[in-house]
């Protein structure tokens, strides 16, 4: 559908065009009020017109080696098409999923589904737990960092942390929740990290001691230097070899953000969830059992980056982290009254967040 764009040019004119609707959801909201019928007709036209426009450009973006593993991802998908038998070993699922698609769609239709299961998610949750206001976290979402490079490059890594996301849609029916987190692993098993943080954190549920680990993990990382990377590599996660590349074996594929030392400007990106936690929590004492669970996985799945820091490849395990900042950002903003002009206080969260993302493209990570 967009083929006529040059694809040096694709990823840039993703990060404009949400540059643009930024400005006018910002300036918005220094116009109207949020509890209104117009502010809502606005949220609504803005949300479809991103949620349709996302899908289309992500899905049906160019096959390039410019967005990185999708060439791969490609020609691996081509090979089954023509018959080849697939050597499966590790992510099961997502494996057998390429397998069936392969018999009956081509790459282009395959690259589009996997699109669709990475995006809708976050449309189901946005609506879900902000109603009317669906569109601001769903900006939020689709805004965020390395939203872009994983729907597009770490294809595997992104459906799994929005299968992870759809499961938090069925908070309140624990079974159907863990059978989809179950399903996350297997597309891509290094989901059990947040799942891991998602049971302590509704073992344990004083948010404080959520705040603590995540202070401790600073300190504890720039003493130890390598030995986390050691120590989580050797124990890998289900037998999946490629823990022990991404921690151990430095940038062996020459990734630009794969092995960059301890990223202050990363650290400072992730204390935007934190703060909203903390601010949320102890100074406005929200107390929503899930936000405050919520609250709880994103901080122990990112004090587990933290240690990681100098990895390989640390943007994949962030992203383990980061996928949850939207929800944790935006959740009490659009469930709660909390400040007198509350549409202009999201107006600004939402520029500043985004505004990150993009300077960060800018400097090239």
């Amino acid at each position: 559908m967009f083929d006529w764009i040059p694809t040096s040019s694709y990823t840039g004119i993703y990060y404009h065009v949400m540059l643009f609707m930024m400005l006018i959801t910002w300036l918005h909201g220094y116009s109207a009020e949020l509890f209104n019928a117009g502010t809502k007709n606005f949220a609504r036209g803005m949300g479809f017109f991103l949620l349709v426009f996302i899908i289309l450009y992500m899905g049906t973006r160019p096959v390039s080696w410019v967005f990185g593993d999708m060439l791969t991802y490609s020609k691996s998908y081509k090979l089954l098409t023509g018959g080849e038998k697939a050597d499966v070993k590790g992510d099961l699922i997502f494996n057998y999923f390429m397998i069936f698609c392969a018999k009956i769609m081509n790459d282009r239709s395959f690259f589009f589904l996997c699109a669709l299961l990475y995006t809708v998610p976050c449309y189901i949750f946005s609506r879900k737990y902000c109603g009317s206001y669906w569109y601001y976290i769903f900006f939020i979402f689709i805004g965020s960092l390395m939203f872009w490079p994983f729907g597009t490059n770490g294809i595997r890594n992104g459906i799994g942390t929005s299968l992870f996301i759809l499961a938090l849609c069925f908070y309140d029916r624990k079974y159907f929740m863990y059978a989809l987190m179950a399903l996350s692993v297997g597309i891509h098993n290094s989901l059990i990290i947040p799942i891991a943080g998602f049971v302590v954190a509704g073992v344990y549920k004083n948010p404080k001691l959520y705040y603590y680990i995540w202070l401790a993990a600073i300190p504890l990382s720039l003493i130890g230097g390598g030995f986390w990377e050691n120590l989580f590599g050797g124990i890998g996660f289900g037998g999946d070899t490629r823990a022990e590349t991404y921690l151990t074996k430095g940038n062996v594929n020459n990734d630009v953000f794969a092995y960059s030392g301890f990223r202050w400007d990363f650290l400072f990106y992730s204390s935007f969830a934190v703060f909203a936690g903390w601010y949320f929590i102890f100074k406005k004492n929200i107390t929503d059992k899930f936000y405050i669970h919520l609250w709880g996985t994103y901080m122990i799945a990112n004090a587990f980056w933290i240690l990681v820091i100098r990895a390989n490849f640390s943007n994949r395990f962030a992203y383990l982290s980061w996928f949850l900042m939207a929800a944790v950002i935006a959740y009490p903003l659009l469930r709660y009254k909390l400040f007198p002009n509350q549409y202009r206080v999201i107006g600004v969260v939402i520029a500043v967040y985004y505004l990150f993302t993009y300077l960060m493209f800018f400097k090239g990570l």
